[in-house]
């Protein structure tokens, strides 16, 4: 692949003497000499479609912000060892250019970890094939693929450096380091050199960490910032921060609005009174500051990273974060309240911001089935991968001899990674969950098949943040017999969606009654010009959705707090053109299978909390809230 071509010219240099710099003796910033104050929010250019940035962007523009930051996922860009992706939504230098366009000034954080409640914390899965290795350390093994990766991507950005004519003003090593059990010194001095190598001397590096993490993440040579939120106490942050960073600016790299969501807990939401209380007190100490996030955006497809805090906790589609703005795009009080307190320390634009987009409503619509897996199996051939690692894999084997009472079906060392859909001649018997204590009980002859549906519901970002494989870690046991010969498949469901199903399923209608994982489907028009919508798949259980081929993400209505899904306008055909909808559904089919599309969000559903039953009996109960540091 010539990899010169991904690369657009970059900016302009105009000439002058740019620079942006750390001014010890006055506790600032210098831009071009003059002394600046950073107020900045994180958007993810890969939580949003490439058609919405220059909205979103503007939109931060005219909240009063000067600055953007945010995150490069490795796995997002490099998808196999040296097989690179800079095109379409992944083309970050056309986030650059539309960041320029908005007049903000950019905080990059390429990682190479970037946690940010993304699949493996961006890290690519290839790199367990050598399941050894030591993420986020001296590992050489660790070291030549990061070595590898920095050397493509920081030479295309060295353009974009403020002083050569870019917009990118100081660019982050690694991410909240000292939050990580490794503490490995060598490693971040092999990034440093790694970064100055490959970037100069110029730019401004800089690290960023929890309070507790400020130990092990700073490093001699790179700006010390912290993180904290609107409940956390600034003044004694601030003064552990000086212990590090005795002169110089102070900065909070993610000033919290807001918090994640994981699935079956509360949604997450932070006052506004609160978060603009610690947005003035830091402004009025001439602190610099970003909030994290300004506009959260969605973890479309497979994205979602995940927690382990005694028990393993996947992140929601929704990214909404109750960000500033909305994950629909769209402005709400807490982000006319922030703009009313950073009008008080410095100009913000004149004018209006654009009021929230047109919405729509339509439904209900009734999905027709279009095949099991039971039937969808006799195609294998055509569905697989060699190797896959997001989405699902089925594991097949045939009962050696016959089972006539019912009998204990289970996976030792919890073994199921992460969510496992368990059929006996194509008929679901249930489903086996990590961490949970889930209780199944299989009966067959001999010679029936047994089929394992396994899904990989996204891979550990925080929390013990070790090497999170995915699959049947070991093998199944029925009763007390080890079940052995499986085959596995890697499906490539997404593949079968967009280009399969036209062409082969539409020809036959299956009238059968479904069990277990089953394809649902419709095609819909939408008259006039439609507008951003929220699918709504009440009675569903739990799968994923497909809208003219584009994953929309995983919706798990049984167990909340998200009960909607966002569509953003542009995924849609409007003016009377067909649209298609397709689910995949893991488990249960409600009686009408019905889906609407309302014209706002429901985020916030707590119908479900009593699945719950942790393997580890030391684990918060479901009601307390959840304490992470970390993104």
């Amino acid at each position: 692949r010539n990899l010169d071509t991904l690369l657009p010219a970059g900016p302009e240099p105009d000439g002058s003497t740019r620079s942006f710099v750390v001014d010890r003796e006055n506790d600032r910033f210098l831009l071009d000499g003059a002394p600046f104050r950073y107020v900045s929010g994180s958007l993810h250019y890969f939580r949003v479609p490439r058609v919405l940035w220059a909205d979103r962007l503007f939109k931060m523009r005219m909240s009063g912000l000067n600055t953007v930051q945010f995150y490069v996922p490795w796995n997002y860009h490099e998808p196999e060892p040296g097989v690179y992706n800079f095109n379409g939504s992944r083309d970050l230098f056309a986030f650059l250019n539309e960041a320029s366009v908005a007049n903000l000034l950019v905080i990059l954080r390429p990682g190479p970890y970037i946690c940010a409640e993304w699949d493996m914390g961006g890290l690519p899965a290839w790199l367990l094939q050598k399941p050894d290795i030591h993420l986020r350390t001296s590992d050489p093994d660790f070291l030549a693929a990061v070595d590898s990766w920095f050397k493509v991507l920081l030479p295309r950005l060295y353009p974009w450096l403020y002083h050569n004519g870019g917009n990118i003003i100081s660019i982050q090593v690694e991410n909240e380091y000292g939050s990580y059990r490794a503490c490995d010194f060598g490693y971040m001095r092999h990034l440093a050199g790694l970064f100055r190598a490959l970037l100069g001397d110029r730019i401004l590096l800089f690290t960023t960490d929890g309070p507790e993490g400020l130990k092990c993440g700073s490093l001699q040579g790179l700006y010390t910032t912290v993180d904290f939120g609107p409940a956390d106490n600034m003044t004694k942050i601030f003064a552990l921060l000086r212990k590090y960073e005795p002169r110089g600016p102070l900065v909070n790299s993610e000033y919290y609005t807001g918090w994640l969501d994981y699935w079956g807990q509360n949604h997450s939401t932070r006052s506004i009174s609160a978060v603009t209380t610690g947005l003035e007190n830091m402004l009025r100490l001439g602190a610099s500051v970003n909030m994290y996030m300004f506009h959260g955006g969605t973890n479309f497809g497979y994205w979602n990273g995940a927690d382990e805090k005694g028990r393993f906790l996947p992140i929601t589609t929704s990214y909404d974060y109750d960000a500033p703005i909305s994950e629909a795009g769209d402005p709400t009080p807490k982000l006319f309240a922030l703009r009313n307190v950073i009008s008080e320390f410095q100009e913000i634009p004149l004018g209006p911001l654009p009021p929230p987009s047109p919405k729509m409503m339509l439904g209900p619509l009734t999905l027709h089935l279009v095949i099991s897996f039971l039937n969808l199996s006799v195609h294998l051939k055509y569905l697989l991968f060699h190797t896959q690692d997001r989405g699902f894999v089925l594991y097949r084997t045939y009962l050696t001899y016959t089972v006539s009472e019912p009998t204990q079906f289970w996976v030792p060392n919890n073994g199921v990674h992460d969510r496992a859909y368990v059929m006996v001649d194509g008929v679901f018997q249930g489903v086996l969950e990590r961490n949970m204590k889930h209780q199944l009980f299989l009966m067959g002859t001999v010679g029936a098949k047994l089929d394992i549906l396994l899904e990989n519901m996204g891979r550990l970002s925080f929390g013990s943040n070790s090497s999170d494989f995915k699959g049947l870690l070991e093998p199944p046991i029925l009763g007390q017999r080890v079940l052995t010969q499986w085959l596995m498949f890697p499906l490539k469901v997404d593949k079968l969606v967009k280009w399969w199903f036209p062409l082969q399923l539409m020809k036959r209608s299956h009238p059968q009654v479904p069990s277990g994982p089953t394809f649902y489907s419709t095609t819909f028009p939408i008259l006039g010009e439609g507008g951003d919508t929220f699918l709504f798949l009440p009675g569903w259980t739990k799968g994923q959705v497909w809208i003219n081929g584009f994953n929309l993400g995983r919706y798990w209505t049984k167990r909340g707090p998200q009960e909607t899904l966002y569509v953003p306008r542009p995924l849609l055909f409007s003016r009377g053109a067909l649209n298609k909808i397709t689910l995949l559904e893991l488990e249960n089919v409600p009686p009408q299978p019905q889906i609407q599309f309302l014209d706002r969000p429901i985020l916030n559903s707590t119908l479900h909390k009593t699945y719950i039953y942790s393997l580890s009996p030391d684990t918060q109960s479901a009601s307390e809230p959840m304490e992470l540091s970390g993104h």
